[in-house]
Protein backbone atom coordinates (compact mmCIF):
# COMPACT_ATOMS: atom_id res chain seq x y z
CA UNK A 1 0.00 0.00 0.00
CA UNK A 2 1.44 3.25 -1.03
CA UNK A 3 0.64 6.98 0.16
CA UNK A 4 1.20 10.40 -0.07
CA UNK A 5 1.90 13.02 2.43
CA UNK A 6 1.65 16.44 1.63
CA UNK A 7 3.36 18.70 4.20
CA UNK A 8 3.54 22.36 4.67
CA UNK A 9 5.35 24.75 2.97
CA UNK A 10 8.82 24.77 4.77
CA UNK A 11 8.95 21.02 6.25
CA UNK A 12 11.56 19.68 7.75
CA UNK A 13 12.29 15.39 7.91
CA UNK A 14 14.71 15.10 10.98
CA UNK A 15 15.74 10.90 10.81
CA UNK A 16 16.73 9.34 13.60
CA UNK A 17 15.00 10.25 16.83
CA UNK A 18 18.24 10.71 19.36
CA UNK A 19 19.54 13.13 20.94
CA UNK A 20 20.64 15.23 17.81
CA UNK A 21 17.36 15.08 15.79
CA UNK A 22 15.48 15.62 18.85
CA UNK A 23 16.94 18.42 20.03
CA UNK A 24 17.05 19.60 16.37
CA UNK A 25 13.47 18.68 15.66
CA UNK A 26 12.18 20.72 18.84
CA UNK A 27 14.25 23.61 17.88
CA UNK A 28 12.46 24.14 14.81
CA UNK A 29 9.14 22.96 15.64
CA UNK A 30 9.19 25.73 18.30
CA UNK A 31 10.40 28.23 15.60
CA UNK A 32 7.13 27.46 13.83
CA UNK A 33 8.80 25.25 11.34
CA UNK A 34 6.43 21.75 10.97
CA UNK A 35 8.39 19.01 11.32
CA UNK A 36 8.44 15.13 10.69
CA UNK A 37 11.18 12.73 12.73
CA UNK A 38 11.39 9.48 10.93
CA UNK A 39 12.07 6.83 13.14
CA UNK A 40 13.45 3.27 12.48
CA UNK A 41 13.06 2.14 16.09
CA UNK A 42 9.79 1.66 18.10
CA UNK A 43 8.09 3.96 20.32
CA UNK A 44 9.38 2.91 23.42
CA UNK A 45 13.02 4.42 24.88
CA UNK A 46 15.59 1.90 25.01
CA UNK A 47 17.08 1.88 28.45
CA UNK A 48 20.33 0.64 26.35
CA UNK A 49 22.53 3.63 26.37
CA UNK A 50 26.27 3.92 24.80
CA UNK A 51 26.50 7.70 25.95
CA UNK A 52 26.42 9.01 29.89
CA UNK A 53 27.94 12.37 30.15
CA UNK A 54 27.10 15.48 28.80
CA UNK A 55 29.88 18.32 28.83
CA UNK A 56 29.92 21.95 29.65
CA UNK A 57 29.02 23.23 26.47
CA UNK A 58 26.09 20.75 25.82
CA UNK A 59 24.54 22.11 29.41
CA UNK A 60 24.87 25.82 28.22
CA UNK A 61 22.97 24.80 25.26
CA UNK A 62 20.23 22.52 27.45
CA UNK A 63 20.11 25.46 29.32
CA UNK A 64 19.27 27.91 26.09
CA UNK A 65 16.29 25.92 26.14
CA UNK A 66 15.37 25.87 30.06
CA UNK A 67 15.80 22.05 30.20
CA UNK A 68 19.72 22.15 32.07
CA UNK A 69 18.42 22.61 35.36
CA UNK A 70 15.74 19.27 35.29
CA UNK A 71 18.27 17.18 33.60
CA UNK A 72 21.03 18.45 36.59
CA UNK A 73 18.51 17.05 39.00
CA UNK A 74 18.29 13.91 37.23
CA UNK A 75 21.71 13.22 37.00
CA UNK A 76 25.32 13.37 38.68
CA UNK A 77 28.20 16.21 38.65
CA UNK A 78 31.65 15.15 38.56
CA UNK A 79 34.29 18.21 38.62
CA UNK A 80 37.01 16.06 37.85
CA UNK A 81 37.27 14.20 34.42
CA UNK A 82 39.67 11.24 34.34
CA UNK A 83 41.76 10.27 31.28
CA UNK A 84 44.59 7.62 31.98
CA UNK A 85 46.79 6.83 34.84
CA UNK A 86 47.76 9.93 36.67
CA UNK A 87 46.04 12.48 33.74
CA UNK A 88 42.63 13.99 34.98
CA UNK A 89 41.39 17.32 34.29
CA UNK A 90 39.81 19.46 36.51
CA UNK A 91 36.68 21.25 35.33
CA UNK A 92 36.40 23.07 38.45
CA UNK A 93 38.28 26.21 36.88
CA UNK A 94 35.64 26.54 33.50
CA UNK A 95 34.75 29.55 32.74
CA UNK A 96 31.15 28.16 32.16
CA UNK A 97 28.04 28.09 34.62
CA UNK A 98 28.74 24.12 34.30
CA UNK A 99 32.06 23.58 35.63
CA UNK A 100 31.47 20.03 35.73
CA UNK A 101 30.32 16.83 34.00
CA UNK A 102 26.86 15.54 34.15
CA UNK A 103 26.69 11.42 34.11
CA UNK A 104 23.27 11.01 32.68
CA UNK A 105 21.85 7.87 30.32
CA UNK A 106 21.57 8.84 27.29
CA UNK A 107 18.14 7.54 27.39
CA UNK A 108 17.13 10.07 29.90
CA UNK A 109 18.28 12.70 27.78
CA UNK A 110 16.04 11.51 25.12
CA UNK A 111 13.14 11.44 27.10
CA UNK A 112 13.29 15.44 27.83
CA UNK A 113 13.89 16.09 24.40
CA UNK A 114 10.96 13.95 22.83
CA UNK A 115 8.79 15.41 25.48
CA UNK A 116 9.78 18.80 24.16
CA UNK A 117 9.31 18.34 20.46
CA UNK A 118 6.21 16.63 20.53
CA UNK A 119 5.21 19.86 22.85
CA UNK A 120 6.25 22.02 19.87
CA UNK A 121 3.92 19.63 17.59
CA UNK A 122 6.76 17.49 16.04
CA UNK A 123 5.14 14.68 13.90
CA UNK A 124 6.61 11.18 14.62
CA UNK A 125 6.48 8.16 12.34
CA UNK A 126 8.07 5.59 14.33
CA UNK A 127 8.61 1.79 13.01
CA UNK A 128 9.19 3.91 9.84
CA UNK A 129 12.25 3.38 7.31
CA UNK A 130 13.90 5.95 4.95
CA UNK A 131 14.06 4.11 1.68
CA UNK A 132 15.07 6.42 -0.83
CA UNK A 133 15.62 10.28 -1.16
CA UNK A 134 15.45 12.67 -4.61
CA UNK A 135 15.61 16.38 -4.68
CA UNK A 136 15.27 18.97 -6.64
CA UNK A 137 15.62 22.79 -6.64
CA UNK A 138 12.00 22.94 -4.37
CA UNK A 139 12.47 20.74 -2.36
CA UNK A 140 13.18 16.40 -1.28
CA UNK A 141 10.81 13.60 -1.66
CA UNK A 142 11.80 10.94 1.17
CA UNK A 143 10.53 7.31 0.28
CA UNK A 144 9.65 5.94 3.72
CA UNK A 145 8.78 2.33 4.63
CA UNK A 146 6.31 1.92 7.82
CA UNK A 147 4.56 -0.41 10.13
CA UNK A 148 3.49 -3.84 8.29
CA UNK A 149 5.78 -2.74 5.06
CA UNK A 150 3.59 0.43 4.06
CA UNK A 151 5.15 2.52 2.00
CA UNK A 152 5.09 6.69 1.51
CA UNK A 153 6.40 9.69 0.32
CA UNK A 154 6.89 12.60 2.07
CA UNK A 155 8.00 16.07 0.28
CA UNK A 156 10.03 18.38 1.94
CA UNK A 157 12.02 21.72 2.00
CA UNK A 158 14.81 19.99 3.76
CA UNK A 159 15.86 16.90 5.30
CA UNK A 160 18.44 16.17 7.89
CA UNK A 161 19.98 12.87 8.82
CA UNK A 162 20.65 12.14 12.31
CA UNK A 163 20.60 8.03 11.92
CA UNK A 164 23.61 7.58 12.62
CA UNK A 165 26.66 5.35 11.81
CA UNK A 166 25.05 3.36 9.39
CA UNK A 167 23.13 6.33 8.06
CA UNK A 168 20.14 5.49 5.25
CA UNK A 169 20.06 9.32 4.39
CA UNK A 170 24.11 9.59 3.57
CA UNK A 171 23.81 6.62 1.87
CA UNK A 172 21.08 7.95 -0.33
CA UNK A 173 23.00 10.84 -1.03
CA UNK A 174 25.95 8.80 -1.98
CA UNK A 175 28.34 10.21 0.71
CA UNK A 176 31.26 8.05 1.68
CA UNK A 177 32.26 7.58 5.24
CA UNK A 178 36.30 7.09 5.00
CA UNK A 179 37.80 6.05 8.38
CA UNK A 180 38.80 2.96 10.13
CA UNK A 181 37.96 0.47 12.73
CA UNK A 182 40.44 1.68 15.76
CA UNK A 183 38.89 -1.31 18.20
CA UNK A 184 37.45 -4.37 17.77
CA UNK A 185 35.77 -6.27 19.94
CA UNK A 186 34.68 -3.49 22.49
CA UNK A 187 32.04 -5.08 25.21
CA UNK A 188 29.15 -3.71 26.55
CA UNK A 189 27.41 -5.08 29.46
CA UNK A 190 24.28 -3.82 32.14
CA UNK A 191 25.33 -5.57 34.78
CA UNK A 192 24.37 -5.61 38.86
CA UNK A 193 27.81 -5.17 40.96
CA UNK A 194 28.08 -6.52 44.54
CA UNK A 195 30.71 -3.85 45.14
CA UNK A 196 29.70 -0.24 44.51
CA UNK A 197 32.81 1.65 42.80
CA UNK A 198 34.55 4.25 44.31
CA UNK A 199 34.32 6.68 42.15
CA UNK A 200 31.06 8.11 40.33
CA UNK A 201 32.91 7.40 36.53
CA UNK A 202 35.56 3.82 37.12
CA UNK A 203 37.53 3.97 34.18
CA UNK A 204 41.32 2.79 33.50
CA UNK A 205 43.91 1.57 31.12
CA UNK A 206 46.53 -1.33 32.29
CA UNK A 207 48.59 -2.97 29.68
CA UNK A 208 46.64 -4.44 27.15
CA UNK A 209 42.99 -3.94 28.47
CA UNK A 210 40.69 -0.63 29.82
CA UNK A 211 37.28 -0.67 31.37
CA UNK A 212 34.76 1.85 31.98
CA UNK A 213 32.09 1.52 34.49
CA UNK A 214 29.30 4.20 35.04
CA UNK A 215 26.02 4.00 37.17
CA UNK A 216 22.53 4.21 35.21
CA UNK A 217 20.74 4.83 38.71
CA UNK A 218 18.11 2.18 38.96
CA UNK A 219 21.12 -0.46 40.45
CA UNK A 220 22.58 -1.68 37.44
CA UNK A 221 25.82 -0.42 35.80
CA UNK A 222 26.82 -0.01 32.14
CA UNK A 223 30.21 -1.45 31.40
CA UNK A 224 32.49 -0.92 28.45
CA UNK A 225 35.77 -3.34 28.00
CA UNK A 226 38.60 -4.05 25.60
CA UNK A 227 41.12 -6.59 26.16
CA UNK A 228 44.07 -6.24 22.97
CA UNK A 229 44.69 -9.85 23.32
CA UNK A 230 40.56 -10.97 22.06
CA UNK A 231 39.63 -10.01 19.08
CA UNK A 232 36.24 -11.36 18.66
CA UNK A 233 34.00 -10.52 15.72
CA UNK A 234 30.35 -8.34 16.63
CA UNK A 235 28.08 -11.06 16.40
CA UNK A 236 29.98 -14.13 18.76
CA UNK A 237 28.46 -14.51 21.76
CA UNK A 238 29.75 -12.93 25.00
CA UNK A 239 29.63 -14.32 28.27
CA UNK A 240 29.33 -12.37 31.93
CA UNK A 241 33.10 -14.00 32.66
CA UNK A 242 34.50 -12.23 29.70
CA UNK A 243 33.75 -8.76 30.85
CA UNK A 244 34.72 -9.87 34.74
CA UNK A 245 38.08 -10.96 33.22
CA UNK A 246 38.58 -7.76 31.85
CA UNK A 247 37.20 -5.66 34.47
CA UNK A 248 40.16 -7.56 36.69
CA UNK A 249 43.02 -6.75 33.96
CA UNK A 250 41.87 -2.94 33.76
CA UNK A 251 40.82 -1.99 37.23
CA UNK A 252 42.11 -4.69 39.29
CA UNK A 253 38.82 -6.61 40.32
CA UNK A 254 35.34 -6.68 39.00
CA UNK A 255 33.21 -5.46 41.87
CA UNK A 256 31.18 -8.83 41.81
CA UNK A 257 29.43 -8.56 38.90
CA UNK A 258 26.28 -10.42 38.44
CA UNK A 259 22.59 -10.24 36.90
CA UNK A 260 23.77 -8.96 33.77
CA UNK A 261 20.36 -7.69 31.59
CA UNK A 262 22.05 -7.28 28.28
CA UNK A 263 25.23 -8.17 26.93
CA UNK A 264 27.03 -7.63 23.53
CA UNK A 265 29.97 -6.30 21.14
CA UNK A 266 30.82 -3.72 18.90
CA UNK A 267 33.68 -2.15 17.28
CA UNK A 268 34.63 1.50 17.68
CA UNK A 269 35.39 3.52 14.48
CA UNK A 270 37.04 6.87 13.80
CA UNK A 271 35.27 8.25 10.41
CA UNK A 272 33.72 11.51 9.11
CA UNK A 273 31.91 11.98 5.95
CA UNK A 274 33.76 14.99 3.61
CA UNK A 275 30.86 17.06 3.53
CA UNK A 276 27.54 17.36 5.81
CA UNK A 277 25.26 18.76 2.97
CA UNK A 278 24.42 18.09 -0.32
CA UNK A 279 21.93 20.36 -1.62
CA UNK A 280 18.96 20.58 0.74
CA UNK A 281 20.36 17.69 2.36
CA UNK A 282 22.03 17.71 5.80
CA UNK A 283 23.95 14.97 8.09
CA UNK A 284 24.41 15.83 12.24
CA UNK A 285 25.71 13.65 14.51
CA UNK A 286 26.86 10.54 14.13
CA UNK A 287 26.00 10.17 10.44
CA UNK A 288 28.45 12.63 9.90
CA UNK A 289 31.59 11.98 12.12
CA UNK A 290 31.70 8.89 14.80
CA UNK A 291 34.69 8.81 17.65
CA UNK A 292 36.27 6.53 19.75
CA UNK A 293 34.38 6.94 23.08
CA UNK A 294 37.26 8.82 24.89
CA UNK A 295 36.83 11.90 26.69
CA UNK A 296 32.47 11.23 26.26
CA UNK A 297 32.63 14.05 23.41
CA UNK A 298 30.79 12.04 20.40
CA UNK A 299 26.78 12.59 21.76
CA UNK A 300 28.10 15.85 23.01
CA UNK A 301 29.17 17.04 19.20
CA UNK A 302 25.94 15.71 18.02
CA UNK A 303 23.89 17.98 20.12
CA UNK A 304 26.33 20.94 19.04
CA UNK A 305 25.58 20.28 15.48
CA UNK A 306 22.31 20.27 15.78
CA UNK A 307 22.02 23.06 17.98
CA UNK A 308 24.52 25.20 15.20
CA UNK A 309 22.12 24.00 12.26
CA UNK A 310 18.48 24.36 13.64
CA UNK A 311 18.51 28.10 13.78
CA UNK A 312 19.89 27.98 10.42
CA UNK A 313 17.29 26.19 9.12
CA UNK A 314 14.97 28.35 10.50
CA UNK A 315 16.28 31.72 9.71
CA UNK A 316 15.87 30.66 6.25
CA UNK A 317 12.70 28.88 6.29
CA UNK A 318 11.56 31.85 8.20
CA UNK A 319 12.41 33.57 4.92
CA UNK A 320 14.28 36.84 7.37
CA UNK A 321 18.12 35.51 5.92
CA UNK A 322 19.38 34.64 2.50
CA UNK A 323 19.80 30.15 2.20
CA UNK A 324 23.89 31.02 2.12
CA UNK A 325 23.77 31.13 5.64
CA UNK A 326 23.26 27.45 5.43
CA UNK A 327 26.91 26.85 3.94
CA UNK A 328 28.25 27.96 7.26
CA UNK A 329 27.18 25.09 8.76
CA UNK A 330 30.09 23.17 6.53
CA UNK A 331 32.23 25.68 7.48
CA UNK A 332 31.82 25.94 11.30
CA UNK A 333 30.86 22.45 12.15
CA UNK A 334 32.77 20.11 9.86
CA UNK A 335 36.37 21.20 11.47
CA UNK A 336 34.88 20.68 14.70
CA UNK A 337 34.01 17.29 13.75
CA UNK A 338 37.39 16.40 12.73
CA UNK A 339 39.33 18.18 15.83
CA UNK A 340 37.10 15.47 18.19
CA UNK A 341 38.17 13.01 15.77
CA UNK A 342 41.89 13.81 16.62
CA UNK A 343 41.46 14.14 20.11
CA UNK A 344 39.58 11.03 20.92
CA UNK A 345 41.53 9.34 18.90
CA UNK A 346 44.62 10.25 20.46
CA UNK A 347 42.99 9.95 24.20
CA UNK A 348 42.88 6.29 23.10
CA UNK A 349 46.17 5.63 21.78
CA UNK A 350 47.79 7.07 24.88
CA UNK A 351 45.34 5.22 27.20
CA UNK A 352 46.08 2.09 25.36
CA UNK A 353 50.29 2.55 24.69
CA UNK A 354 52.10 -0.70 24.49
CA UNK A 355 55.61 0.03 23.41
CA UNK A 356 58.08 1.56 25.78
CA UNK A 357 58.28 4.73 23.30
CA UNK A 358 54.57 4.97 23.60
CA UNK A 359 54.63 4.64 27.14
CA UNK A 360 57.29 7.14 27.63
CA UNK A 361 55.29 9.85 25.34
CA UNK A 362 51.66 9.13 27.32
CA UNK A 363 54.22 10.00 31.06
CA UNK A 364 56.07 12.72 29.34
CA UNK A 365 52.40 14.30 28.17
CA UNK A 366 51.24 13.47 31.64
CA UNK A 367 53.80 15.42 32.87
CA UNK A 368 53.56 18.17 30.65
CA UNK A 369 49.71 19.13 31.22
CA UNK A 370 50.42 18.70 35.12
CA UNK A 371 52.97 20.82 35.24
CA UNK A 372 51.64 23.23 32.37
CA UNK A 373 47.79 25.03 33.31
CA UNK A 374 47.52 26.08 30.21
CA UNK A 375 48.16 23.78 28.38
CA UNK A 376 45.47 21.58 30.42
CA UNK A 377 42.94 24.28 30.58
CA UNK A 378 43.35 23.93 26.90
CA UNK A 379 42.94 20.23 26.62
CA UNK A 380 39.53 20.86 28.80
CA UNK A 381 38.17 23.69 26.64
CA UNK A 382 38.58 21.36 23.66
CA UNK A 383 36.64 18.11 25.58
CA UNK A 384 34.25 20.05 27.28
CA UNK A 385 33.48 21.99 23.89
CA UNK A 386 33.47 25.49 25.16
CA UNK A 387 36.94 26.08 23.83
CA UNK A 388 35.51 25.82 20.16
CA UNK A 389 35.16 29.57 18.42
CA UNK A 390 33.80 29.71 14.06
CA UNK A 391 35.42 31.47 11.56
CA UNK A 392 35.37 35.11 11.29
CA UNK A 393 35.64 37.43 8.56
CA UNK A 394 38.97 39.25 7.84
CA UNK A 395 39.13 42.09 10.37
CA UNK A 396 36.15 41.20 12.31
CA UNK A 397 36.09 41.72 16.34
CA UNK A 398 38.44 39.43 18.17
CA UNK A 399 34.75 38.30 19.68
CA UNK A 400 33.29 37.45 16.19
CA UNK A 401 32.86 33.44 15.72
CA UNK A 402 33.64 32.60 19.65
CA UNK A 403 31.67 31.56 22.15
CA UNK A 404 29.62 33.93 24.30
CA UNK A 405 29.73 32.89 28.50
CA UNK A 406 26.51 33.19 30.35
CA UNK A 407 26.77 36.75 30.77
CA UNK A 408 25.11 38.86 33.80
CA UNK A 409 22.27 40.74 32.22
CA UNK A 410 20.58 44.07 33.50
CA UNK A 411 17.59 42.72 35.17
CA UNK A 412 19.17 40.35 36.92
CA UNK A 413 18.87 37.71 33.85
CA UNK A 414 21.64 35.74 32.33
CA UNK A 415 22.00 35.08 28.67
CA UNK A 416 20.92 32.19 28.26
CA UNK A 417 18.19 32.60 29.90
CA UNK A 418 17.49 35.05 27.60
CA UNK A 419 18.37 32.87 24.42
CA UNK A 420 15.26 30.65 25.59
CA UNK A 421 12.96 32.38 22.60
CA UNK A 422 15.25 31.16 20.21
CA UNK A 423 16.37 34.59 18.97
CA UNK A 424 19.14 36.35 18.54
CA UNK A 425 20.05 38.36 21.41
CA UNK A 426 22.00 41.97 21.57
CA UNK A 427 23.93 43.13 23.83
CA UNK A 428 24.73 46.73 24.34
CA UNK A 429 24.78 50.22 26.48
CA UNK A 430 23.81 51.72 23.51
CA UNK A 431 20.52 53.00 23.51
CA UNK A 432 18.80 50.87 20.72
CA UNK A 433 15.29 49.69 20.09
CA UNK A 434 14.53 46.40 17.63
CA UNK A 435 13.15 47.60 14.21
CA UNK A 436 9.80 46.76 13.77
CA UNK A 437 8.84 43.13 12.76
CA UNK A 438 12.40 42.00 14.50
CA UNK A 439 10.59 41.11 17.98
CA UNK A 440 10.13 37.75 17.05
CA UNK A 441 13.51 37.10 16.17
CA UNK A 442 16.29 39.53 18.72
CA UNK A 443 16.07 40.39 22.20
CA UNK A 444 17.75 43.73 23.09
CA UNK A 445 19.67 43.46 26.42
CA UNK A 446 22.12 45.59 28.16
CA UNK A 447 25.29 44.26 30.49
CA UNK A 448 24.56 44.18 33.88
CA UNK A 449 28.23 46.14 34.94
CA UNK A 450 29.41 49.15 32.98
CA UNK A 451 31.21 46.96 30.09
CA UNK A 452 30.87 49.31 26.45
CA UNK A 453 31.13 46.41 24.43
CA UNK A 454 28.25 45.39 22.51
CA UNK A 455 28.09 41.90 21.20
CA UNK A 456 25.30 40.30 19.15
CA UNK A 457 24.67 36.67 19.81
CA UNK A 458 23.69 34.46 17.79
CA UNK A 459 20.14 31.98 18.95
CA UNK A 460 23.69 29.08 19.66
CA UNK A 461 25.08 31.16 21.59
CA UNK A 462 28.58 31.98 19.26
CA UNK A 463 28.68 35.99 19.09
CA UNK A 464 27.71 37.05 14.82
CA UNK A 465 29.03 40.28 15.38
CA UNK A 466 30.78 42.87 18.07
CA UNK A 467 32.10 45.99 18.58
CA UNK A 468 33.81 48.14 21.16
CA UNK A 469 32.22 51.51 20.16
CA UNK A 470 29.63 51.14 17.94
CA UNK A 471 27.15 53.89 17.55
CA UNK A 472 23.60 53.22 16.68
CA UNK A 473 23.81 53.20 13.42
CA UNK A 474 26.36 50.99 13.10
CA UNK A 475 24.22 48.13 15.39
CA UNK A 476 21.63 48.77 13.02
CA UNK A 477 23.56 47.87 10.39
CA UNK A 478 24.71 44.75 11.55
CA UNK A 479 21.20 43.86 13.02
CA UNK A 480 19.84 44.30 9.43
CA UNK A 481 22.38 42.46 7.87
CA UNK A 482 22.16 39.06 9.47
CA UNK A 483 17.93 39.37 10.87
CA UNK A 484 16.98 41.39 7.97
CA UNK A 485 14.31 44.32 8.24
Amino acid sequence: MAGTTAPTPGHVIVVGAGPTGLLLAGDLAAAGIAVTVLEKRSEEISNLSRAFVLHARTLELLDARGLSDGLEAAGQCLERLRMFGRLSIDLGALHSRFNHLLVLPQYELEKVLRQRAERAGVEFLYATELTGLAQDADGVTAQARGPAGVTHSLRAAYVVGADGMRSSVREAIGLPFPGRSVLRSVVLADVRLAEKPPSLLTVSAVGDAFAFIAPFGDGYYRVIGWNRARDAADDEPLELAEVQEIARLALGRDFGMYDARWMSRFHSDERQAPAYRVGRVFLAGDAAHVHTPAGGQGMNTGLQDAANLSWKLAAVLTAYTDPGLLDTYQAERHPVGRAVLRSSGGIVRLAMAKRPWTLAARAAFTAFLNAVGPARRALAAQVTGIGYRYPAPRGAHRLTGARVPDVALAGGTRLYEALRGGRFVLITAEPYTAGAGRADRLTVARWASERRTTVLVRPDGHAAWASDRATAREIEAAVAERLGG
